[in-house]
């Protein structure tokens, strides 16, 4: 698998976190048409976009718990994100609107790509809320505590068995996220997010969002600079099976840095969920590893098709990535 490929599983991996902590604004809401958990999700995504807060929150996924230290910050510039991993290997991950930088000591490397819209965050939701709650429903559990603090616990259910579940823990006061869970048809947990200790403050000094690991002497695989132009809506293969509610958001062709060979990318997303779809063409495909993957809640699957290699992935069951994967096929 291509670094271009990792470095996209890898924030697919993280995208649990930031799809909750960062819903775009919702005032499109027309306020007597949603209901009181529909509210409570406007009211998480208001706060996330006006509120700066520094805490610790712990992520667990497939018996692996990562402690890691977040600090946001809301300014005239927009969010601004640092996380700091606090166990295992040094790990961080700086955001800003321009670019997400994963800095990874462990493989003595640094990727970083471009911040684009809906990147990390349920982009779809606000304006397409009518068409999202046909595939999913929204209600209120009940309270709960989390990090000392009271909280609201909203369910987010699927209709179908294509796609994941949601359950959030909303903080009575501020209105943050304050723990999450992505869970399958049986109710059990895939990945959960939820913050040990959080504070909000007025300011955030600039010290706080540099990044501990300068990354000298690393391999930068730097995927946001136009050394590898991105062609949009130049692409030449199509998914032909996908669940009601999934169109497809976004589409391009991309040249990586290990190859000159053009990496297609489809985007499809049903406002909620997404799944990512990649069109490689091989020189060497007999190495190639095929098949189904997993890591929490993010499913892969791998087929060739001649010489292509085509991988679907995405916080979605493994049949629906499967499904992806097999009903693409080339538009000529």
């Amino acid at each position: 698998m291509n670094k271009f490929l990792i470095g996209t599983t890898y924030s697919l991996s993280h995208r649990f976190l930031f799809l909750l902590l960062t819903l775009v604004s919702a005032s499109s809401f027309a306020v007597d048409q949603i209901t009181p958990a529909q509210k409570l999700i406007r009211q998480m995504s208001e706060a996330n976009h006006k509120l700066s807060y520094e805490g610790v929150f712990i992520y667990r996924r497939q018996g692996q718990m990562d402690t890691m230290r977040i600090i946001h910050r809301v300014d005239e510039n927009g969010i601004q994100e640092r996380i700091v991993s606090l166990t295992g290997f040094a790990r961080e991950v700086i955001r800003d609107k321009n670019s997400v930088t994963c800095i990874l000591p462990d493989d003595e490397s640094v990727m970083v790509e471009k911040s684009a819209p809906g990147q990390f965050k349920i982009s779809q939701l606000p304006e397409q809320i009518n068409k999202v709650s046909e595939y999913y429903t929204f209600s209120i559990a009940g309270q709960d505590r989390v990090a000392n603090r009271p909280t609201w616990v909203v369910d987010i259910l699927p209709r179908d068995n294509y796609r994941y579940g949601y359950q959030l823990w909303i903080d009575l006061e501020s209105k943050l996220l304050l723990k999450s869970e992505l869970k399958n048809k049986e109710g059990t947990p895939l990945e959960q997010f939820f913050f040990a200790k959080i504070q909000i403050v007025d300011e955030i000094p600039d010290e706080w969002l540099k990044p501990e690991i300068s990354g000298m002497g690393y391999t930068w695989h730097d995927n946001s600079s136009e050394d590898f132009p991105i062609h949009k809506g130049d692409v030449s293969w199509k998914a032909t099976w996908m669940p009601d509610g999934f169109v497809m958001s976004d589409q391009e062709k991309q040249i990586v840095d290990e190859s000159q060979m053009p990496v297609e990318h489809l985007m499809y997303s049903d406002g909620l969920a997404m799944v990512s779809v990649f069109v490689e063409k091989l020189d060497k495909p007999a190495n190639i590893v095929t098949g189904a993957s997993s890591m929490g809640g993010v499913n892969t699957f791998s087929k060739m098709t001649d010489s292509y290699l085509i991988t679907a992935i995405g916080e979605v069951p493994q049949d629906t990535v499967k499904l992806f994967a097999n009903s693409v096929v080339s538009n000529k």
